[in-house]
């Protein structure tokens, strides 16, 4: 496979959580086969999707129906941008800057994972929790809007562990900085959670004219953002340098570590 042969079945939105599943699936096999680091979070992604889906089927959320209309939104925004960044078209400027950023040699695998949260929670959760309900519904909505970010939380604690096969020092470096998220950035998933939710609030009672004119001011503001993500000031720009140079494995080996 070559970069011009990105999964055309990803083309069109997915329907259902299963559909997400598989466009999810495309993106990380093909990721794995260009050596592309956009397979990061597509892993960690995919992850996220079964999760919530098995959450559903279990009767862990309110709504069932109403969660997995949310998670299709939400998940067609980020496969959505991927499929236009690959085929030469232009997603939201949040999506650009990530995706720019798995072209550089640099970032550690963390960072990716960062920049892609950066654009899809911060910007894409409020967008798609809009999109779900009507306006008069949207209060109903907020306990299973805090339940799926109850399930990204524990899978981001998860990571710990897959980045640590990457970069074995990563258990002694974390008793010296606490955490290497934190460390990093102040990257808390309750903060990003509430200012989705509040952008969801913001955007659901607008007109659509107005809805974008909001989202686009919103998308420059965290485009600026993930230039904090990826230098994070001297000391911890330093920090990254040595843990990047002491990641192992290919991108291919690191894709299936974080599957």
């Amino acid at each position: 496979m070559s970069d011009t042969d990105f999964p055309a079945s990803i083309a069109m939105p997915a329907e259902t959580i299963d559909e997400v599943i598989n466009q999810l699936t495309s993106i990380v096999e093909w990721s794995k086969e260009n050596n592309s680091r956009i397979g990061y979070f597509a892993a960690l992604y995919r992850k996220v999707t079964v999760q919530v889906k098995k959450g559903i089927e279990e009767g862990f959320f309110d709504d069932g129906p109403r969660m997995a209309r949310l998670d299709v939104i939400f998940a067609n925004r980020y496969i959505h941008a991927c499929y236009q960044y690959q085929t030469g078209q232009t997603p939201t400027q949040s999506w650009v800057r990530a995706f720019d950023a798995t072209k550089d040699w640099w970032p550690i695998v963390l960072q990716h994972l960062l920049m892609g949260m950066n654009a899809h929670i911060n910007l894409d959760l409020g967008i798609a929790a809009a999109e779900t309900v009507p306006p008069e519904e949207l209060p109903d909505l907020k306990g299973d809007f805090n339940k799926i970010n109850q399930v990204l939380a524990d899978l981001v604690g998860s990571v710990k562990n897959e980045l640590a096969e990457i970069w074995p020092i990563l258990g002694i470096m974390n008793r010296y900085l606490g955490s290497v998220e934190t460390a990093i950035i102040n990257f808390s998933m309750e903060n990003a959670r509430d200012a989705a939710w509040s952008f969801a609030e913001e955007l659901s009672p607008l007109p659509e004219a107005l809805r974008q004119q909001a989202i686009m001011q919103k998308d420059d503001m965290f485009a600026v953002f993930s230039d904090v993500i990826l230098h994070p000031g001297f000391t911890l720009s330093t920090v990254l340098k040595i843990v990047r140079l002491g990641e192992r494995g290919t991108i291919r080996e690191r894709v299936e570590i974080l599957e």
